[in-house]
């Protein structure tokens, strides 16, 4: 009679309703580490879109604000124009500059800390010093170090979400003799605020962003003499939005009481003015691109350019002038970097240092250069894993799966890894457009995974390898096309800059990352389920619940006329649908 015979032995077994509304909020406990701009994002947002999450920002420093706490170095700003520098839901009308000082920046995060009240979630203090995986579980317990007391405790989770960002573990010179100076030896990234250069023999290594930052600043202090040790060429462009400063009529990039005025008075005025910033730092994305029209155009405005800033002192161009694409280098427009670098008080040195005696250090040449303290603007080693063990399934650790170059998941995740999400991790930074909206849309993409393994009852989500080849394929292919692969070193490249594979860029425009991660591709994980044993598994739907929503449940969990409120009605535009103005501003997405 078949299988559905009223032989009972023969029927279906009972399914066994789970007593809980369909919305599911189980309780789920989730750590961020770091408390820069990514930490303090899921601060804002991991509240305000879920229910039932314990969660904690672990953050090493004594203050929020991640590299905006650590970079204090003289001259320490955005490089890219403020009003793009910042959360889109929180915009300051009141920086002092197109470029806005560092202790602005950091600032402006203290007030979303506080506004937001996302201190209610941060540890400052904290050093998280380990990460393991337990595949019984699926539970992530982390070590952590309370930096005030020295107390160590072990936190158990179901996520962890590492915002750490790309430039956070510090880069010295690997040279001969480095241990051996005697004189004081300042990072960057570590400045050392009590210490007085007037009057000093100043040697600053490095030729990137913050050695450009730093150089005008010591320049300028009395009495200095600065030797500077630059190996690598670099592009110096014209400041980034500079054709949208002119569009608006402003002729410093220095703000004025009335201009900031108008800006937190005239909310249109103000929109168009960051709108104008975006659009400019969006359209350039060929500027990336071998052979383009723009890459062309901007070679030759930014040769003359640095021409005519070192006209005093020519053979530096020679030293200096790239031979390799605009941006295959983070570009920086560098205010004041050339200007100073001709100055009587300034030695430009392209010759590379063979060792380090006590206060000295040597060139290839043979000559030496006697110093009363070294300056090492020399990054950070963004293609790194964390500084602490993580460890994944069956013992791997991170650092073992990064090697010999991270491979990622849109470089959210990787294989091996359940439950582990990544912030700014590799190939996350921008190559043109809003580096803030990478980090807003990286933030949403985990939180809508959060909510579905809250929701779904799923125990662990792990990103497929096959996937993670896939964009390993599709990053190598894409930045064949590109200056990326050009002849320069670059925090952009593996092997400390010098590798054959980009590990910090996102394969793309910023605009093209934003659609990516737009909607996840749940397909592409492998899940555990609560409840799953011995091979045998649970019923996928019984998230469904009792037939019930919280919203009838609850009084307090929403409306019971939700789909009326004018909030979550989508309004077609008529008489024409296709002319809704929300569709025409972006395509819609599934």
């Amino acid at each position: 009679m078949g299988p559905h015979s009223m032989n009972g032995s023969s029927r279906p077994q009972a399914h066994k309703l789970k007593d809980s509304p369909v919305e599911n909020f189980r309780r789920m406990k989730v750590i961020v580490i770091g408390a820069g701009f990514s930490g303090i994002y899921c601060g804002v947002r991991f509240p305000q879109r879920l229910k039932n999450i314990d969660l904690t920002i672990y953050e090493k420093n004594a203050g929020v604000g991640g590299t905006w706490w650590e970079n204090t170095y003289p001259g320490c700003a955005c490089d890219i124009p403020s009003h793009s520098y910042q959360y889109s839901f929180h915009p300051n009308s009141q920086w002092s500059k197109f470029y806005a000082p560092a202790p602005e920046i950091r600032a402006y995060l203290e007030n979303v800390v506080e506004k937001y009240s996302v201190h209610r979630f941060i540890k400052c203090s904290h050093q998280v010093t380990a990460c393991n995986w337990d595949q019984s579980s699926g539970k992530w317990t982390v070590s952590v170090t309370n930096l005030d007391s020295g107390e160590t405790f072990a936190d158990t989770v179901d996520v962890v979400v590492s915002a750490r960002g790309t430039l956070n573990e510090k880069s010295w010179p690997d040279l001969e003799g480095f241990s051996d100076l005697k004189i004081p030896q300042i990072h960057s990234a570590a400045w050392d605020h009590k210490y007085n250069f007037q009057g000093k023999r100043v040697g600053v290594i490095g030729g990137g962003s913050s050695a450009i930052q730093i150089i005008p600043e010591l320049q300028r202090v009395p009495g200095t003499k600065l030797s500077c040790f630059v190996r690598s060429r670099t592009w110096i462009s014209r400041p980034f939005g500079d054709s949208a400063v002119g569009k608006l009529g402003l002729s410093s990039e220095e703000f004025t009481e009335d201009q900031k005025k108008r800006f937190a008075n005239d909310p249109d005025y103000y929109l168009e003015f960051r709108s104008t910033i975006e659009r400019e730092g969006n359209s350039v994305h060929a500027l990336t691109l071998k052979g383009s029209v723009i890459q062309k155009a901007a070679r030759d405005d930014f040769t003359e350019l640095m021409k005519q800033r070192l006209a005093k002192k020519p053979e530096i161009l020679d030293s200096l002038l790239p031979d390799f694409g605009v941006a295959c280098r983070r570009l920086t427009p560098g205010p004041g970097y050339l200007e100073a670098l001709v100055q009587g008080n300034v030695d430009f040195i392209n010759k590379s240092i063979r060792k380090c005696g006590s206060n000295t250090v040597e060139l290839t040449d043979g000559s030496e250069v006697e110093l009363d303290v070294l300056v090492c603007a020399t990054g950070f080693n963004a293609s790194a894993p964390p500084p602490f063990p993580v460890v994944g399934k069956d013992g791997q650790t991170l650092a073992e799966r990064f090697n010999p170059h991270p491979e990622t998941y849109l470089s959210l995740a990787t294989d091996g890894f359940p439950n582990y999400f990544m912030m700014l991790g590799p190939n996350a930074a921008i190559g043109t457009g809003s580096l803030t909206m990478m980090i807003e849309m990286e933030g949403d993409y985990i939180i809508k995974s959060v909510r579905k393994m809250q929701k779904e009852d799923i125990k662990s989500m792990e990103v497929q390898s096959r996937r993670v080849q896939d964009f390993s394929k599709v990053i190598d292919s894409y930045f064949e096309q590109t200056v990326y692969l050009d002849g320069c070193n670059s925090w952009y490249r593996s092997d400390g800059g010098r590798g054959n594979r980009i590990t910090g860029l996102w394969p793309g425009s910023a605009m093209h990352a934003m659609e990516t991660l737009r909607s996840p591709r749940w397909e592409d994980y492998d899940y555990e389920y609560l409840g799953d044993e011995d091979g045998i598994e649970v019923n996928r739907l019984g998230w469904l619940g009792n037939g019930w929503s919280i919203v009838q449940t609850d009084a307090g969990s929403g409306e019971l006329a939700f789909y009326l409120q004018p909030e979550v009605t989508d309004n077609p535009s008529s008489p024409f649908p296709e002319q809704t103005r929300l569709y025409q501003l972006r395509p819609f997405s599934h």
